[in-house]
């Protein structure tokens, strides 16, 4: 006779196996977004929006196994202000009489990511704290008799499906990066990534062993672009990338100059990630869609399609096909944002008129007219 497992012992259950981010197709800008948020977390996070089935859960998982003991935290969408932030320990007030702090979830994703699945459906007061501690790397907490400061320098990744409500702008400004994630329509591409899934859920100790030496060429180019960031004055820009950054920003008509400020970092976390000695224009240019995306004022004129940049993942298997380019991954809220079947106009369409009401002409017939007439007692008027 088997005995039972001893619940009562506090044992944690086995977590299930990661898929690994090196195994990751067919979403290049995904996958560059995390990146560039896990080299510098004081970018103020990644929002991924995109439909179900497009791997947002699954990519933020595998980010925090590239970063060196880092936690991965969930924020529940039921969360309290004081379980997000912290607050007073109940316990240690009613038993000693004494003030304690509670760490709350910031506390606990110190190091890692902090994951908020549905960020678009958090109360704004959570997602102002999120925001505020995501951008400056530390909670502060001043309320219950407590005033309280500690360290939280996480990776905030947030995902939402455009169909069930978006950010206030004030909150999407704040947000550093944005991917906006399609459907995959590609069939072969369409094809390997079932195909690598299907071999995961099959054997993940198979699947993992394969792309090991991927993921740990990964994490190691990961943990050298993040020391690259650490003495001051690493990796300088010129005047030609300022001003490059700041044209970008004034075509997409963004409000204040926290993007032109974002633009700059995410460039020079870039830089770090592939080696180079300092900031260019064209690192600019490579993240500049990350961070204006969401900033962009309606009716600002669109970015030119850019070359196939490079992989942020350049070890990956090549058993994947080559995977989207920027310009053909399109925001899936575009195509429903003026109702259903409407495309946003584009360039083509500069200087088209909108379509003018016509009139309708009423027609009377005179046997119509005259049996009106008899019945008001006149005579029909007879008509030409």
């Amino acid at each position: 006779m088997t005995a039972s497992p001893d619940l009562g012992s506090g044992a944690q259950p086995a977590l299930p196996p990661l898929f690994p981010f090196a195994a990751i197709a067919g979403q290049p800008l995904l996958c560059q977004a995390l990146l560039l948020a896990a080299i510098d977390p004081q970018l103020g996070g990644v929002l991924i929006e995109g439909p179900r089935g497009t791997a947002k859960s699954t990519a933020a998982r595998a980010l925090a196994e590239l970063i060196d003991a880092a936690p991965f935290v969930t924020l529940p969408l039921g969360a309290s202000l004081e379980h997000l932030a912290g607050s007073l320990d109940l316990g240690q007030a009613m038993a000693g009489h004494a003030l304690k702090f509670a760490p709350g979830l910031l506390a606990r994703a110190h190091g890692g990511v902090l994951y908020v699945d549905e960020i678009n459906l958090l109360p704004d007061a959570l997602v102002d704290v999120l925001l505020d501690a995501a951008a400056s790397g530390v909670n502060v907490v001043e309320r219950d008799g407590i005033s309280h400061r500690h360290a939280a320098r996480f990776v905030l990744v947030g995902t939402m499906n455009p169909e069930e409500g978006q950010l206030r702008p004030q909150l999407l400004d704040r947000l550093g990066l944005c991917v906006r994630l399609a459907n995959v329509q590609d069939p072969a591409q369409r094809q390997a990534i079932v195909r690598a899934r299907l071999l995961f859920d099959a054997d993940p100790a198979a699947f993992r062993a394969r792309h090991a030496d991927a993921q740990a060429a990964l994490a190691a180019q990961l943990r050298t672009a993040r020391e690259r960031l650490q003495p001051a004055g690493a990796l300088p820009w010129s005047d030609a990338v300022l001003q490059a950054a700041g044209a970008l920003c004034i075509a997409a008509q963004v409000d204040g100059l926290r993007a032109d400020l974002v633009l700059l970092r995410a460039a020079r976390a870039w830089a770090a990630w592939l080696g180079d000695a300092e900031v260019r224009p064209d690192h600019v240019q490579a993240v500049a869609e990350l961070v204006l995306v969401h900033r962009r004022k309606p009716g600002a004129p669109q970015p030119q399609p850019q070359p196939q940049q490079q992989q942020p993942s350049p070890q990956q298997a090549p058993s994947n096909p080559p995977s989207q380019s920027p310009a053909q991954i399109r925001p899936p809220a575009e195509s429903t944002a003026n109702g259903a079947g409407d495309s946003p106009p584009s360039e083509a369409d500069w200087g088209a008129m909108p379509p003018e009401p016509v009139g309708l002409l009423r027609v009377a017939v005179p046997s119509l007219l005259a049996r009106e007439a008899a019945k008001a007692g006149a005579p029909a008027t007879k008509k030409a």
